[in-house]
């Protein structure tokens, strides 16, 4: 998918973290950074020709611009050629970027956000997750934690292959299905790595040094959600963390 990188913006410093990590992703991918802020639908009535978003005057059409200008300014910083826009959009966080991922080639958000984020668009959205945890690194290797799932798979190797790092797949039991892989990332130099145990302490550890962890999303009742080491990763890895569902890699 081609669509742009899209991230939520409300203006805490993790938001702004997220903000410029998904602008190198955008970088990375040679697409646009889309800046979603999120507002509540107001319950009172709005004349003709006024914002929803600010129907008594109160200033808030000049904040929300000022906290689009800040993140825009915190994109450019590391990213100063991506094209970036921004818009104000009703509803709550989840419902937002759930729309907005219909058109996004990646959704990005703070870690801090991912437990309440993470069900929402890996079981409803139309593109991978990207759940912004540690540094965001330009050296060290792609970790591909279950090579099982042939989307996460594909993902890991994609991006293994844009970043120019080494792949390192854990639980590799399934390698062999790997193999067409392989042949279309010539560049890509995978090594093996087995755990003792598939713990969510164990992905941390692996997580140490590497420039993203690719994870794949399972069904859990309606949804679908990472398994429980997968939630542990995202709430303390050292590195940011994709989760990628089945079907949209």
């Amino acid at each position: 998918m081609n669509g742009p990188v899209v991230v939520g913006v409300d203006g805490s410093w993790a938001s702004l973290a997220a903000v410029q990590t998904a602008a190198l992703e955008a970088e990375r991918r040679g697409t646009g950074l889309r800046l979603a802020h999120a507002l509540a639908w107001s319950s009172a009535r709005v004349p003709a020709g006024v914002p929803p978003w600010d129907p008594d005057g109160a200033g808030r059409r000049d904040l929300v611009g000022r906290l689009l200008d800040e993140a825009e300014r915190w994109a450019r910083k590391v990213a100063p050629e991506v094209t970036v826009t921004g818009d104000v959009l009703m509803g709550d966080p989840g419902r937002v970027l759930e729309s907005e991922s219909r058109t996004a080639s990646l959704a990005v958000v703070a870690g801090r956000r991912a437990s309440g984020l993470a069900g929402r668009l890996t079981g409803r959205g139309r593109c991978p997750l990207l759940v912004v945890r540690g540094r965001a690194q330009r050296h060290g290797c792609v970790v591909l934690a279950d090579a099982a799932s042939e989307d996460a798979a594909e993902f890991a190797f994609a991006e293994a292959a844009v970043r120019n790092a080494d792949l390192v797949v854990l639980h590799a039991r399934a390698l062999g299905a790997l193999a067409g892989l392989r042949k279309k990332y010539p560049g890509v130099t995978v090594h093996d790595r087995r755990l003792r145990r598939r713990t969510g302490r164990a992905l941390v550890e692996a997580s140490d040094g590497a420039q993203l962890v690719v994870i794949a999303a399972h069904h859990r009742a309606a949804e679908l959600l990472p398994g429980w080491a997968g939630r542990t990763l995202m709430s303390r890895a050292h590195c940011p963390v994709a989760v990628v569902p089945a079907g949209k890699a």
